[in-house]
């Protein structure tokens, strides 16, 4: 089984090293603390050399040594990264990207996920492992793939065309039903042939946007059938082991749609990387969390992050003193049941040789190495933490076909970003240290308070019934700007706007006025608006805010509506940070919402809760120490020091996680 407490680790690629360096490897593993390592996730060429042919002797050993030393293995599959022998055999099985340029094989995740010669090769390998180590005394989890649709999320070869028709006659049934839903009376688009239907390739004008839309479906769904495969041939091999993949649901990374995946996952995991140009990494960190667990359902595993610089930005900047450790423990508030890298050792040859890793090329003399000893060290401290759950009231909606269909070309304005909407609520309530889960727009609402719905521009009738029935419920419901302006077919929801939402916010718009790149317009609350403004008329609701700048002057900017029991909020413009603070501020105070702890600034707080005692995790991001107030007789984890008077004081950069027991 997975080991006790919390998992520590990281990738671990000993087919890049000689032989006796093993040795010191697991060593240090056990003077760090490390307790479960990922292998084999690029060891196919070695694996099987040649079709068919296998060598499993290194492999062999490294699982034997990793056993001996009281280190637990998640075994990969090597499936992203096919060796060149099979592009040799099977050129056909090579990606094609959008303007039909043909890419070779030479690095990772270089196959069309449509390929049927990929499909039976990867299955094959994963057969042959699982039936191998299905008993083995070191294997306590499946690693299947790593990063699906990292590289080759969509490939637009006369495959993955028939594959793309194959899955719309199953989702549409007959090519009337898809006529209708693409909207192809529009440029004579109209298809009488599944044959003319072929992947949304670089043409000369703008695509059609439920075409694209279907095509971005259709891709994650792809993919994800190439993971359930795997799967099922380990679970086949050996039932009792869980299975997992490493989602990337930050950095930009738009392809999958996680929520259909989720569930197909024993254990969900997750990379995360902070990129250079962001001040405050830290709420992506917590954003990040928020939304796998949330994902999850509770706690889930940190596959991978790292140690210092990566090598994949235009700057790869080291992390500062401190920022480690925070990392790794922001994580864990937010509900990682463990803390992994990559990699194990940096690597001197190959794409990644200037990615950082918990043993860095200077070895163990270096400030890295230090850290992530005493990383283990606090990691088995908080083991008793692991399984605890993280208790919020707001609910912050997040929709991966929302976000596709957002971002299609030719919309009111291409500045408007949906992670950047979405950042922009979730930061004051991070700041206030309130606590958040993210939700599909279908989901159950009734533990929560207070639901935001940031950018919601796409919404199906059932989700959209689901959202307002809350607010009809006695809940708060908020719902940002060009929300509910279009189907679950892209096609825009008739009579004025925010289309799916109009009745339960009570008003009407006729005309979207966005604003230009730099462009403000004042507000009657003092504040700004920048990105996005609409003609809102009031039909039942009352202007909290409005205009006093620019052609809408006098028109409301911000409204409240009484519907049902509760009370539905509408932010028809993008306001300044601080103004937005405010806002959401009266809005969950109004809802009842508390934050999990009063903080000094630049603190952060979040409690995970466990069946006896709930363990209060603050972070000081700041340069001044803060003290904060805890329950009576609560102890510091990390120290085993009791507080004092009732408070702690967390030192600037620091991490306290106060243990306090319930009744």
């Amino acid at each position: 089984m997975i080991p006790e407490g919390l998992a520590y680790g990281g990738d671990y690629n000993p087919e890049q090293w000689p032989e006796e360096v093993w040795a010191e490897d697991v060593r240090l593993m056990r003077e760090a603390g490390v307790n479960m390592v990922s292998v084999n996730i690029f060891a196919w060429a070695l694996l099987e050399p040649s079709e068919g042919t296998y060598d499993f002797s290194r492999l062999d050993k490294i699982l034997a040594l990793l056993h001996e030393n009281g280190i637990a293995a998640d075994l990969a599959t090597p499936t992203a990264a096919p060796p060149a022998w099979f592009f040799r055999a099977h050129p056909q099985a090579l990606p094609v990207d959008r303007d039909g340029r043909g890419l070779s094989y030479g690095s990772r995740q270089t196959f069309c996920p449509s390929s049927p010669e990929y499909r039976e090769a990867a299955l094959r390998i994963a057969r042959v492992l699982g039936e191998r180590y299905a008993d083995h005394p070191a294997v306590v989890m499946w690693h299947i793939h790593n990063e699906y649709g990292c590289h080759n999320a969509e490939c637009y070869c006369d495959v993955s065309a028939a594959a793309f028709r194959r899955w719309l006659r199953e989702r549409y049934g007959d090519l009337a039903t898809l006529n209708d839903a693409w909207g192809t009376t529009f440029w004579s688009q109209w298809y009488h042939d599944w044959d003319e239907i072929i992947p949304p390739r670089a043409t000369g004008a703008v695509p059609n946007p439920t075409h694209r839309l279907d095509w971005r479906r259709f891709c994650s769904d792809e993919l994800l059938s190439l993971y359930k495969a795997e799967r099922d041939v380990l679970r086949e091999a050996a039932p009792s082991i869980p299975a997992t993949t490493n989602f990337m649901v930050m950095y930009n990374f738009d392809a999958l749609d996680y929520w259909r995946w989720a569930p197909e996952l024993d254990v969900v995991s997750n990379d995360h990387y902070l990129r250079s140009t962001d001040p405050e990494s830290e709420i992506d960190i917590a954003l990040s969390g928020d939304l796998v667990r949330s994902l999850a359902g509770g706690p889930w595993l940190l596959m991978e992050h790292s140690t210092g610089a990566v090598n994949w930005q235009p700057v790869n900047r080291a992390k500062t003193a401190g920022e480690l450790r925070r990392n790794a423990l922001a994580h864990v508030a937010r509900g990682a049941d463990g803390i992994a890298y990559f990699q194990w050792r940096a690597a001197k040859a190959g794409a990644e040789q200037w990615h950082s890793a918990m043993l860095p090329h200077a070895g163990t003399d270096s400030q890295i190495w230090r850290d992530v000893v005493a990383l283990g060290a606090d990691l088995k401290a908080l083991a008793e933490v692991r399984g605890t759950t993280n208790p919020a009231s707001v609910a912050v909606v997040w929709d991966w076909n929302a976000r596709w269909a957002l971002e299609l070309p030719s919309q009111p304005s291409e500045s408007v970003r949906y992670l950047d909407l979405v950042r922009s609520w979730y930061e004051p309530l991070w700041r206030s240290g309130v606590a958040v889960d993210f939700v599909h727009p279908s989901a159950d609402l009734s533990s929560y308070r207070l639901v935001l719905a940031p950018a919601l521009y796409l919404v199906d009738d059932s989700a959209a019934a689901n959202l307002t029935g809350f607010a009809a419920a006695g809940g708060s419901l908020v719902v940002g700007f060009h929300s509910g302006a279009v189907d679950t077919n892209c096609h825009v929801r008739l009579g004025g706007y925010p289309g799916a939402f109009r009745d339960s916010l009570g008003v009407r718009t006729d005309e979207l006025f966005p604003l230009l790149p730099g462009e403000s317009l004042a507000l009657s609350d003092g504040g700004t608006a920048s990105l996005w403004s609409e003609r809102v008329r009031l039909e039942g609701a009352e202007a909290v805010t409005s205009y006093t700048s620019g052609p809408l002057a006098g028109t409301p900017a911000v409204t409240r509506h009484i519907y049902g029991e509760g009370t539905a909020w509408y932010v028809a413009t993008h306001p300044d940070p601080s103004t937005l603070a405010g806002l959401l501020d009266r809005i969950r105070t109004e809802a009842g919402v508390e934050p999990v702890r009063k903080t000094p600034e630049g603190v952060e707080a979040v409690l995970r809760r466990g069946a006896e005692a709930d363990y209060l995790f603050l972070v000081n991001h700041g340069d001044r120490a803060a003290e904060v107030e805890v329950a009576p007789g609560a102890t510091n984890l990390l120290t085993g020091v009791a507080a004092a008077g009732g408070t702690v004081v967390v030192p600037p950069g620091d991490v306290v996680v106060a243990r306090e027991v319930r009744g």
